[in-house]
């Protein structure tokens, strides 16, 4: 199976090598950061009438269930 064309990818790469680690290490927690808040987003739509708390909670469990959270 062939994977996806990614004709962004050098572009990205070239990016990321002219970032200190200072840079790169910022921009990935921004996109962890935004993948959490997105999540916890979705989960609000799917379940709009659950408490702030049971929120918390059920996002909590479900991020328990991922198998490369690093937190």
């Amino acid at each position: 199976m062939n994977p996806k064309p990614r004709p962004n990818h050098r572009v990205y790469l070239q990016a990321l090598r002219g970032m200190s680690p200072q840079q790169r290490l910022a921009k990935t927690i921004e996109l962890s950061d935004s993948a959490r808040r997105l999540f916890r987003d979705g989960l609000r739509k799917r379940f709009p009438n659950l408490a702030e708390r049971d929120l918390h909670r059920l996002y909590l469990e479900r991020l328990d269930k991922c198998h490369n959270r690093n937190y």
